[in-house]
């Protein structure tokens, strides 16, 4: 009886095993529930030297399940993100190789930045939308 449990337990390990390795993170069937379990920190916002800097950082990591972002600053116009593409031949695909800054970040005059409002489209057509107050994603 307990040689049966334990080889049941190993062949669960087994099964559990394989299928988390065979996930890459680049549909939103995979990548949506990350995103909408770190929402919060889809953003965020730091002055430095002079200047906000919105970050991007959490989204671009599972951009490859994402076709488009659009960000508000303050209420204004909804301006694309462009976002570094996935590298699907690679281990892994969702690595950032940015080789400048403005991969990642926007900048702003300093303390400009008070609402940031977002809308993210995933590859399946569904979007989500979100709003943040600077207080909420500050970087201090």
């Amino acid at each position: 009886m307990r040689k049966t449990s334990h080889t049941v337990l190993a062949a669960a390990f087994c099964i559990i095993a394989a299928g988390a390795g065979a996930a890459n993170f680049t549909t939103a069937a995979e990548v949506k529930p990350i995103l909408q379990a770190t929402k919060a920190q889809w953003i965020a916002v730091r002055n430095y030297e002079g200047q906000d800097l919105l970050y991007f950082t959490n989204l671009l990591s599972w951009r490859c399940g994402l076709t488009e972002v659009f960000y508000s600053v303050n209420g204004g116009e909804m301006t694309p993100f462009r976002m570094e593409p996935c590298y699907l031949d690679t281990a892994q695909p969702n690595a950032l190789k940015a080789e400048t800054l403005d991969a990642v970040l926007v900048s702003f005059p300093a303390e400009s930045v008070e609402t940031i409002d977002l809308n993210v489209t995933f590859d399946d057509g569904t979007s989500e939308q979100a709003h943040y107050e600077r207080k909420a994603v500050e970087i201090q």
